[in-house]
Protein backbone atom coordinates (compact mmCIF):
# COMPACT_ATOMS: atom_id res chain seq x y z
CA UNK A 1 0.00 0.00 0.00
CA UNK A 2 0.97 3.29 -1.10
CA UNK A 3 0.74 5.41 2.48
CA UNK A 4 0.69 9.43 2.12
CA UNK A 5 2.09 11.38 5.40
CA UNK A 6 1.59 14.85 5.70
CA UNK A 7 4.82 15.99 7.56
CA UNK A 8 4.45 19.36 6.26
CA UNK A 9 4.30 19.82 9.92
CA UNK A 10 7.85 19.09 10.90
CA UNK A 11 8.62 22.98 11.28
CA UNK A 12 9.91 25.23 13.78
CA UNK A 13 6.55 26.25 14.68
CA UNK A 14 4.99 22.59 15.62
CA UNK A 15 7.43 21.38 17.85
CA UNK A 16 5.58 18.81 19.22
CA UNK A 17 3.31 17.36 16.51
CA UNK A 18 6.99 17.53 14.55
CA UNK A 19 8.81 15.39 17.04
CA UNK A 20 5.53 12.90 16.43
CA UNK A 21 5.88 13.05 12.42
CA UNK A 22 9.27 12.72 12.59
CA UNK A 23 9.39 9.47 15.26
CA UNK A 24 6.77 7.87 13.91
CA UNK A 25 8.19 7.08 10.38
CA UNK A 26 11.42 6.49 11.40
CA UNK A 27 9.87 3.81 13.38
CA UNK A 28 7.72 2.83 10.39
CA UNK A 29 10.02 2.74 8.32
CA UNK A 30 12.28 0.41 10.56
CA UNK A 31 9.12 -2.20 10.50
CA UNK A 32 8.97 -4.94 8.48
CA UNK A 33 6.34 -4.20 6.22
CA UNK A 34 6.14 -4.04 2.22
CA UNK A 35 4.23 -0.71 2.29
CA UNK A 36 5.90 2.36 0.91
CA UNK A 37 5.32 5.52 2.99
CA UNK A 38 5.08 8.98 0.98
CA UNK A 39 6.34 11.61 2.97
CA UNK A 40 4.79 14.80 2.18
CA UNK A 41 7.34 17.78 3.20
CA UNK A 42 8.17 21.75 2.75
CA UNK A 43 11.64 22.46 2.87
CA UNK A 44 11.05 26.23 2.89
CA UNK A 45 10.07 26.05 6.29
CA UNK A 46 12.02 26.75 9.13
CA UNK A 47 13.09 23.09 10.26
CA UNK A 48 16.09 23.48 13.00
CA UNK A 49 14.90 19.84 15.04
CA UNK A 50 14.25 17.06 12.65
CA UNK A 51 16.47 16.42 9.58
CA UNK A 52 13.09 15.05 7.25
CA UNK A 53 15.88 14.90 4.73
CA UNK A 54 17.91 11.97 6.62
CA UNK A 55 14.75 9.62 5.99
CA UNK A 56 15.51 8.76 2.15
CA UNK A 57 18.64 6.26 3.95
CA UNK A 58 14.92 3.98 4.47
CA UNK A 59 14.07 1.98 1.74
CA UNK A 60 10.68 2.33 2.18
CA UNK A 61 10.39 6.35 2.28
CA UNK A 62 9.98 8.70 -0.32
CA UNK A 63 10.02 12.58 0.24
CA UNK A 64 7.52 14.29 -2.00
CA UNK A 65 8.28 18.56 -1.90
CA UNK A 66 4.71 20.40 -2.03
CA UNK A 67 6.22 23.70 -0.60
CA UNK A 68 2.58 24.26 0.25
CA UNK A 69 2.04 25.93 3.99
CA UNK A 70 0.13 24.23 6.45
CA UNK A 71 -2.29 26.87 7.09
CA UNK A 72 -2.75 27.81 2.88
CA UNK A 73 -6.59 27.53 1.56
CA UNK A 74 -4.83 26.18 -1.51
CA UNK A 75 -3.57 23.09 0.62
CA UNK A 76 -7.25 22.19 0.55
CA UNK A 77 -7.06 21.66 -3.69
CA UNK A 78 -3.48 21.18 -3.78
CA UNK A 79 -2.87 18.48 -1.09
CA UNK A 80 -5.42 16.27 -2.79
CA UNK A 81 -4.08 17.14 -6.34
CA UNK A 82 -0.87 15.65 -4.83
CA UNK A 83 -2.16 12.70 -3.67
CA UNK A 84 -3.86 12.06 -6.84
CA UNK A 85 -0.21 12.37 -9.00
CA UNK A 86 1.48 10.04 -5.91
CA UNK A 87 -1.86 7.27 -6.30
CA UNK A 88 -1.84 7.39 -2.44
CA UNK A 89 -3.92 4.58 -1.37
CA UNK A 90 -4.21 6.35 2.01
CA UNK A 91 -3.52 9.54 3.61
CA UNK A 92 -2.77 10.55 7.57
CA UNK A 93 -3.30 13.86 8.40
CA UNK A 94 -1.27 14.59 11.55
CA UNK A 95 -3.41 17.47 12.49
CA UNK A 96 -6.85 19.12 12.93
CA UNK A 97 -6.01 21.56 9.75
CA UNK A 98 -5.89 19.20 6.79
CA UNK A 99 -7.47 18.54 3.80
CA UNK A 100 -11.40 18.25 4.14
CA UNK A 101 -12.88 17.15 1.00
CA UNK A 102 -11.28 15.85 -2.39
CA UNK A 103 -9.53 13.02 -1.00
CA UNK A 104 -8.46 10.37 -3.85
CA UNK A 105 -8.10 7.77 -1.04
CA UNK A 106 -9.21 6.93 2.95
CA UNK A 107 -7.15 9.51 5.41
CA UNK A 108 -7.01 9.00 9.09
CA UNK A 109 -6.22 11.61 11.38
CA UNK A 110 -4.04 12.77 14.56
CA UNK A 111 -6.39 14.85 17.11
CA UNK A 112 -4.14 15.65 20.37
CA UNK A 113 -6.45 17.31 23.04
CA UNK A 114 -9.00 19.84 23.37
CA UNK A 115 -7.72 22.71 25.43
CA UNK A 116 -9.54 25.08 23.63
CA UNK A 117 -12.70 23.54 24.69
CA UNK A 118 -11.21 23.00 28.13
CA UNK A 119 -9.63 26.50 28.26
CA UNK A 120 -11.83 28.91 26.90
CA UNK A 121 -10.82 32.01 28.73
CA UNK A 122 -7.34 31.33 27.60
CA UNK A 123 -8.66 31.62 23.82
CA UNK A 124 -10.41 34.27 21.85
CA UNK A 125 -13.80 33.62 21.10
CA UNK A 126 -13.32 33.87 17.22
CA UNK A 127 -10.59 30.73 17.71
CA UNK A 128 -12.85 28.52 19.76
CA UNK A 129 -15.02 28.46 17.24
CA UNK A 130 -13.20 28.07 14.52
CA UNK A 131 -11.08 24.92 16.68
CA UNK A 132 -14.27 23.79 16.94
CA UNK A 133 -15.51 23.85 13.25
CA UNK A 134 -12.23 22.28 12.43
CA UNK A 135 -11.99 19.98 14.08
CA UNK A 136 -15.81 18.97 13.36
CA UNK A 137 -14.50 18.77 9.83
CA UNK A 138 -11.15 16.74 10.12
CA UNK A 139 -13.77 14.22 12.30
CA UNK A 140 -16.14 13.89 9.68
CA UNK A 141 -13.30 13.79 6.44
CA UNK A 142 -11.50 10.65 8.45
CA UNK A 143 -12.39 7.13 8.33
CA UNK A 144 -10.17 7.07 11.48
CA UNK A 145 -8.63 8.95 14.19
CA UNK A 146 -6.08 8.75 16.10
CA UNK A 147 -5.13 10.30 19.40
CA UNK A 148 -2.41 9.72 21.92
CA UNK A 149 -3.62 8.69 25.38
CA UNK A 150 -7.18 7.43 26.63
CA UNK A 151 -7.68 10.55 28.85
CA UNK A 152 -7.97 12.55 24.83
CA UNK A 153 -9.89 9.66 23.84
CA UNK A 154 -12.45 10.31 26.37
CA UNK A 155 -12.62 13.79 25.93
CA UNK A 156 -12.46 14.02 22.66
CA UNK A 157 -15.23 11.34 21.93
CA UNK A 158 -17.56 13.26 24.33
CA UNK A 159 -16.94 16.27 23.24
CA UNK A 160 -17.70 15.51 19.53
CA UNK A 161 -19.61 12.29 19.80
CA UNK A 162 -17.39 9.84 18.59
CA UNK A 163 -17.63 5.87 18.61
CA UNK A 164 -14.97 4.43 20.78
CA UNK A 165 -14.44 2.12 17.56
CA UNK A 166 -13.64 5.08 15.48
CA UNK A 167 -10.38 5.87 17.62
CA UNK A 168 -7.03 4.09 18.69
CA UNK A 169 -4.50 5.70 21.28
CA UNK A 170 -0.75 5.50 20.07
CA UNK A 171 1.19 6.41 23.32
CA UNK A 172 4.41 8.45 22.94
CA UNK A 173 7.66 7.20 23.56
CA UNK A 174 10.63 9.40 24.88
CA UNK A 175 13.21 9.46 22.08
CA UNK A 176 16.11 7.10 22.02
CA UNK A 177 18.43 9.97 22.89
CA UNK A 178 17.11 10.59 25.84
CA UNK A 179 18.94 9.03 28.66
CA UNK A 180 21.26 9.67 31.75
CA UNK A 181 24.18 11.77 30.02
CA UNK A 182 27.48 11.49 31.10
CA UNK A 183 29.20 13.90 33.91
CA UNK A 184 31.61 15.37 30.90
CA UNK A 185 28.22 15.96 28.54
CA UNK A 186 26.23 17.73 31.96
CA UNK A 187 29.07 19.87 32.71
CA UNK A 188 29.50 20.56 29.11
CA UNK A 189 25.72 21.38 28.94
CA UNK A 190 25.83 23.72 32.15
CA UNK A 191 28.89 25.48 31.09
CA UNK A 192 26.75 26.42 27.75
CA UNK A 193 24.03 27.76 29.03
CA UNK A 194 25.66 29.50 32.14
CA UNK A 195 24.04 26.85 34.95
CA UNK A 196 24.13 26.24 38.30
CA UNK A 197 25.54 22.91 39.75
CA UNK A 198 22.09 22.20 41.57
CA UNK A 199 18.59 23.01 39.48
CA UNK A 200 14.89 21.88 39.22
CA UNK A 201 13.96 21.83 35.73
CA UNK A 202 10.93 22.65 34.24
CA UNK A 203 10.47 22.38 30.47
CA UNK A 204 6.99 23.76 29.12
CA UNK A 205 6.00 26.34 26.73
CA UNK A 206 4.37 29.52 28.50
CA UNK A 207 0.74 29.01 27.54
CA UNK A 208 -1.85 29.39 29.78
CA UNK A 209 -2.65 25.23 30.54
CA UNK A 210 1.42 24.93 31.08
CA UNK A 211 0.64 26.80 34.70
CA UNK A 212 4.10 28.40 35.31
CA UNK A 213 2.61 31.50 37.30
CA UNK A 214 1.55 28.79 39.91
CA UNK A 215 4.88 26.91 39.62
CA UNK A 216 7.07 30.21 40.18
CA UNK A 217 4.64 31.42 43.38
CA UNK A 218 5.07 27.77 44.86
CA UNK A 219 8.94 28.10 44.41
CA UNK A 220 8.77 31.81 46.07
CA UNK A 221 7.05 29.89 48.90
CA UNK A 222 9.70 27.35 49.34
CA UNK A 223 12.68 29.87 48.61
CA UNK A 224 13.24 30.10 52.74
CA UNK A 225 14.14 26.64 52.81
CA UNK A 226 16.13 26.85 49.88
CA UNK A 227 18.14 29.34 51.31
CA UNK A 228 19.52 27.09 54.15
CA UNK A 229 20.79 25.18 51.29
CA UNK A 230 24.50 25.13 50.21
CA UNK A 231 25.27 24.90 47.31
CA UNK A 232 21.85 27.01 46.18
CA UNK A 233 19.23 25.40 44.17
CA UNK A 234 18.06 27.18 41.09
CA UNK A 235 14.18 27.04 38.88
CA UNK A 236 15.01 26.45 35.70
CA UNK A 237 12.28 27.08 33.15
CA UNK A 238 13.28 26.10 29.32
CA UNK A 239 10.63 25.94 26.91
CA UNK A 240 9.36 27.98 23.75
CA UNK A 241 8.22 31.20 25.11
CA UNK A 242 5.24 33.27 23.57
CA UNK A 243 5.60 37.17 24.37
CA UNK A 244 1.72 36.75 24.42
CA UNK A 245 1.59 35.35 27.73
CA UNK A 246 4.26 37.15 30.21
CA UNK A 247 2.18 35.93 33.71
CA UNK A 248 5.55 33.99 34.72
CA UNK A 249 8.59 36.39 34.04
CA UNK A 250 6.07 39.03 35.59
CA UNK A 251 5.07 36.54 38.95
CA UNK A 252 9.21 36.19 39.28
CA UNK A 253 9.84 40.10 39.11
CA UNK A 254 6.93 40.48 41.93
CA UNK A 255 8.20 37.96 44.09
CA UNK A 256 11.78 39.21 43.71
CA UNK A 257 12.98 35.91 42.83
CA UNK A 258 15.47 36.86 39.47
CA UNK A 259 18.31 35.36 41.54
CA UNK A 260 16.87 31.97 42.06
CA UNK A 261 14.87 31.58 38.62
CA UNK A 262 16.59 31.41 35.09
CA UNK A 263 14.52 31.43 31.89
CA UNK A 264 16.12 29.13 29.19
CA UNK A 265 14.17 29.67 25.69
CA UNK A 266 16.76 28.35 23.40
CA UNK A 267 17.85 24.97 24.13
CA UNK A 268 18.64 22.98 21.05
CA UNK A 269 17.82 19.53 20.79
CA UNK A 270 21.11 18.24 20.96
CA UNK A 271 21.42 19.72 24.83
CA UNK A 272 17.82 18.57 25.43
CA UNK A 273 19.22 14.89 27.03
CA UNK A 274 22.08 16.99 29.48
CA UNK A 275 20.02 19.26 30.65
CA UNK A 276 17.21 17.02 31.92
CA UNK A 277 20.32 14.67 33.82
CA UNK A 278 21.75 18.09 35.22
CA UNK A 279 18.78 18.75 37.06
CA UNK A 280 18.11 17.30 40.89
CA UNK A 281 14.82 17.15 39.80
CA UNK A 282 11.64 17.85 37.25
CA UNK A 283 8.80 19.59 37.83
CA UNK A 284 5.42 19.94 35.10
CA UNK A 285 2.74 22.03 36.42
CA UNK A 286 1.18 21.47 33.50
CA UNK A 287 -3.08 21.32 34.09
CA UNK A 288 -3.77 19.92 30.80
CA UNK A 289 -1.92 17.40 28.56
CA UNK A 290 -3.31 15.42 25.62
CA UNK A 291 0.02 13.45 26.54
CA UNK A 292 2.49 15.01 28.57
CA UNK A 293 5.98 13.79 27.09
CA UNK A 294 8.56 15.83 29.21
CA UNK A 295 8.25 13.71 32.37
CA UNK A 296 8.66 10.51 30.34
CA UNK A 297 11.85 12.26 28.50
CA UNK A 298 13.23 13.12 32.14
CA UNK A 299 12.11 9.94 33.82
CA UNK A 300 14.06 8.17 30.95
CA UNK A 301 17.52 10.66 32.04
CA UNK A 302 17.07 9.36 35.28
CA UNK A 303 15.42 12.30 37.13
CA UNK A 304 13.01 11.88 39.67
CA UNK A 305 9.83 13.88 38.51
CA UNK A 306 6.82 15.97 39.84
CA UNK A 307 3.75 16.39 37.81
CA UNK A 308 -0.23 17.10 37.65
CA UNK A 309 -2.64 14.33 38.55
CA UNK A 310 -4.97 15.45 35.87
CA UNK A 311 -5.51 14.64 32.25
CA UNK A 312 -3.38 12.18 30.75
CA UNK A 313 -0.78 12.40 33.30
CA UNK A 314 -1.26 9.86 35.79
CA UNK A 315 -2.02 7.17 32.53
CA UNK A 316 2.08 8.58 31.73
CA UNK A 317 3.57 8.37 34.76
CA UNK A 318 1.74 5.91 36.63
CA UNK A 319 3.22 5.64 39.99
CA UNK A 320 6.72 6.45 38.72
CA UNK A 321 6.14 10.56 39.57
CA UNK A 322 5.14 12.36 42.41
CA UNK A 323 1.52 13.71 41.37
CA UNK A 324 0.21 16.56 43.15
CA UNK A 325 -2.81 19.10 42.60
CA UNK A 326 -1.33 21.75 40.32
CA UNK A 327 -4.13 23.72 40.97
CA UNK A 328 -3.05 24.37 44.49
CA UNK A 329 0.36 26.26 44.85
CA UNK A 330 0.56 24.82 48.16
CA UNK A 331 0.51 21.22 46.85
CA UNK A 332 3.20 22.31 43.99
CA UNK A 333 5.30 23.95 46.99
CA UNK A 334 4.67 20.96 48.85
CA UNK A 335 5.17 18.53 46.52
CA UNK A 336 8.58 20.10 45.43
CA UNK A 337 10.42 19.98 49.38
CA UNK A 338 9.42 16.57 49.36
CA UNK A 339 11.74 15.67 46.55
CA UNK A 340 14.65 18.60 47.16
CA UNK A 341 14.34 17.01 51.19
CA UNK A 342 14.08 13.26 50.64
CA UNK A 343 16.93 11.53 48.92
CA UNK A 344 15.26 8.12 49.16
CA UNK A 345 12.43 9.65 47.52
CA UNK A 346 14.62 10.62 44.59
CA UNK A 347 16.54 7.32 44.63
CA UNK A 348 13.20 5.47 43.89
CA UNK A 349 11.48 7.40 41.77
CA UNK A 350 14.74 7.59 39.32
CA UNK A 351 14.62 3.69 39.38
CA UNK A 352 11.30 2.90 38.72
CA UNK A 353 10.78 6.04 36.47
CA UNK A 354 13.60 4.88 34.05
CA UNK A 355 11.78 1.53 34.15
CA UNK A 356 8.47 3.38 33.40
CA UNK A 357 10.12 5.18 30.95
CA UNK A 358 11.05 1.91 29.03
CA UNK A 359 7.39 0.76 28.71
CA UNK A 360 6.59 3.20 25.90
CA UNK A 361 8.67 2.62 22.48
CA UNK A 362 7.78 4.19 19.14
CA UNK A 363 8.30 0.60 17.53
CA UNK A 364 5.26 0.15 19.98
CA UNK A 365 3.72 3.53 18.24
CA UNK A 366 4.23 2.43 14.87
CA UNK A 367 3.09 -1.21 14.39
CA UNK A 368 -0.49 0.40 16.12
CA UNK A 369 -0.61 3.05 13.77
CA UNK A 370 0.26 0.78 10.80
CA UNK A 371 -2.66 -1.45 11.78
CA UNK A 372 -4.37 1.32 11.67
CA UNK A 373 -3.55 2.01 8.26
CA UNK A 374 -4.11 -1.24 6.94
CA UNK A 375 -7.43 -2.03 8.69
CA UNK A 376 -8.52 1.64 7.15
CA UNK A 377 -6.88 0.84 3.48
CA UNK A 378 -8.84 -2.46 3.42
CA UNK A 379 -12.20 -1.12 4.21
Amino acid sequence: MRIAIDARYVNDHFPGIGRYIYNLLQALATLDSAHTFVVLHNPDLPNTRYPVESLTRYPSIRLVKTRIAPFSLAAQVRIPQVLRNIQAQLFHAPYYVRPYAGLPCPSVVTLYDIIPRRFPSNVPVHSQLLFDRLMRLAIGASQHILVLSESARSDIATTYGIPPQDMTVTPLAADSRFGMSSATQIAAMRQKYQLPPRYVLSLASNKPHKNLPRLVEAWGQILQYLSTVQPPVHLVIAGHWDERYPAARERVKHLGLEQTVRFLPNVIEEDMAALYSGAMAFVFPSLYEGFGLPPLEAMACGVPALCGNTSSLPEVVGHAALRVDTQQVEAIAQGLTRLLTDDSLRERLKVVGQARAARFSWRQTAETTLSVYERVGKA
